[in-house]
């Protein structure tokens, strides 16, 4: 057992029983490797090919999920396995729908080989950028190509730093195939060791998953369903989603210049839709206090249940997770967390696919997709509470302008559509070398 596996191997045995992200990941691993050959005991049928999908985090899972739908829609006698690595991933990992789902166990040898072993995968998959040197190069040497898709690597990644590439240079190079999502981010993972021949544009596959949602071509979970009629409403109603306490400050200092604006009247004043990144009573408390002092009526999404009165209150606070991007349905205009926080920007992509057009916070410059948007003029960056509450009142009274920054959000998503047929592909080719 060498020096790297002992620490590693004492951290998950000694994981206490609560704790963070961190000492949860700990933990989620004990036994792991034989919960996962439990799992391919029982169900794994070596007469039949496996597609083996990686995705660390949610984020990650958003652009492997459709993949994995359209493999079992085009290929119904394959098999899936889905590992990813992040706790936050775990609820999100049974809407996969994979065959063996579990975590992925640290990147050791011994590690890897159990896997593949237990496994014996026809091709290994990883959505966006995340690989795990070991298991590519244990992959690779059993002939298992390995492919990555809707692949990005931004220009600030720290894996474009020196060490780190000298680090993850050979497991790119061995990749059999990459997706990646333009040719900026095609050029950057050739800097990083993709082979060349390797990489072609495929595009990013939430396009394809936030544009089926918003023509209903997708499955609603039924919570998303109850609230989505429970919350109509002929208001004019601003969506906040995925905020954190640093929008919401500037956000209510705006809130209060909207509704003191003129042109909004009392046959016109909005509603606001806030869904906080963390629905947390610490982070719903503030909300809570704030409205109050405010004298803004506010109603929970949880209280919908037991009467609460949605259609006619002034504020909803959505405190229950896995709804949110349904809600974009319902927004005149949409804010989205994370401009102003040190994480940055969440996804901009769920409004956009329902043609509202978007705010954010200055801390984009990570996100492709609002820089295609504001490029689009479907969305604005605002770095104070003046400017944002002189957005929102723009384009709450300005029907006209409001529906042309839609339809140009819309169109940008319904352009970048198609990545998972070409995935998909990607994948199907690997296999067939």
């Amino acid at each position: 057992m060498g020096l790297t596996r002992v620490p590693v191997a004492l951290a998950v045995a000694l994981a206490p029983s609560s704790g963070g992200k961190v000492v949860r990941s700990l933990r989620a691993r004990r036994g792991l490797l034989e919960r996962i050959a439990a799992q391919a005991k029982r169900v794994r049928d070596a007469r039949r090919p496996l597609v083996w999908l990686h995705a660390p985090s949610v984020g990650e899972g958003l652009q492997a999920r459709p993949v994995a739908h359209a493999l079992r829609e085009a290929h119904p006698d394959w098999q899936i396995a889905y590992t990813f690595f992040s706790p936050s991933a775990e609820r999100f990992a049974a809407s996969v729908g994979a065959d063996i789902t579990d975590y992925l166990p640290f990147d050791t040898a011994a590690n890897a080989d159990a896997l593949l072993d237990a496994l014996r995968p026809a091709v290994l998959v990883f959505a966006k950028l995340d690989v795990w040197p070991t298991l590519v190069a244990r992959a690779a040497r059993r002939g298992i190509p390995v492919v990555m898709i809707s692949a990005t690597l931004s220009a600030r990644s720290g894996r474009r730093g020196w060490w780190s590439r000298q680090l993850l240079h050979d497991a790119y190079a061995a990749l059999s195939a990459v997706g990646a999502i333009d040719a900026t981010n095609a050029a950057r993972l050739i800097a990083l060791g993709a082979r060349p021949d390797a990489v072609s544009l495929t595009g990013d596959t939430r396009f394809d998953q936030v544009a089926a949602r918003a023509h209903g071509d997708a499955v609603r979970a039924p919570a998303a369903v109850d609230a989505l009629a429970a919350l109509a409403s002929t208001r004019p109603t601003v969506v906040a989603g995925s905020t954190w306490p640093a929008d919401e400050a500037v956000l209510f200092a705006a809130w209060r210049l909207v509704l003191a604006t003129r042109a909004i009247t009392p046959t016109s004043r909005p509603r606001l839709l806030i869904a906080p990144h963390e629905p947390t009573p610490d982070h719903c408390a503030p909300i809570v206090a704030w409205a109050a002092h405010e004298r803004l009526t506010l109603v929970r999404l949880s209280d919908l249940a037991s009467g609460g009165d949605a259609a006619n209150a002034d504020v909803v606070l959505v405190d229950r997770v896995g709804v949110l991007g349904d809600l974009y349905a319902l927004a005149s205009v949409a804010y989205i967390g994370g401009g102003f926080h040190r994480a940055g920007l969440h996804s901009v992509i769920e409004a956009a696919a329902f043609g509202v057009p978007a705010l954010f916070g200055p801390q984009h410059t990570m996100s492709r997709e609002a820089g295609l948007l504001i490029a689009a003029e479907g969305a604005h960056a605002v770095d104070h509470a003046n400017d944002l509450a002189a957005r929102v009142t723009h384009w709450l009274t300005d029907a006209p302008s409001r529906q042309w920054a839609g339809e140009a959000a819309r169109a940008l998503v319904a352009g970048e559509c198609g990545a998972t047929a070409r995935s998909v592909e990607l994948i199907e080719r690997a296999m067939t070398r």
